[in-house]
């Protein structure tokens, strides 16, 4: 059983409504320069990630990018 936490950023096109971040639950939704959004915490697998790739879905917002990390090729 897994008990490692992974640590996710997750970046979305535009600036998206900060009271959105209640969405993300214990992520954290930033703003950045470039004018995209990032959010960004620890999921404790791929499941959680699936879920909040669902949210971003049906928020109707733009993916641009997934990167974990924290992660290894032999820790997945």
């Amino acid at each position: 059983m897994q008990t490692s936490k992974y640590i996710y950023q997750i970046r979305i096109k535009g600036h998206v409504n900060i009271n959105w971040s209640e969405w993300f639950e214990e992520l954290t939704v930033e703003h950045i320069s470039t004018g995209d959004t990032v959010i960004s915490g620890e999921l404790p697998d791929q499941t959680a990630l699936h879920g909040v790739l669902m949210k971003i879905r049906d928020l109707g917002l733009t993916l641009v990018e997934v990167k974990c990390v924290n992660c290894d090729s032999n820790s997945l």
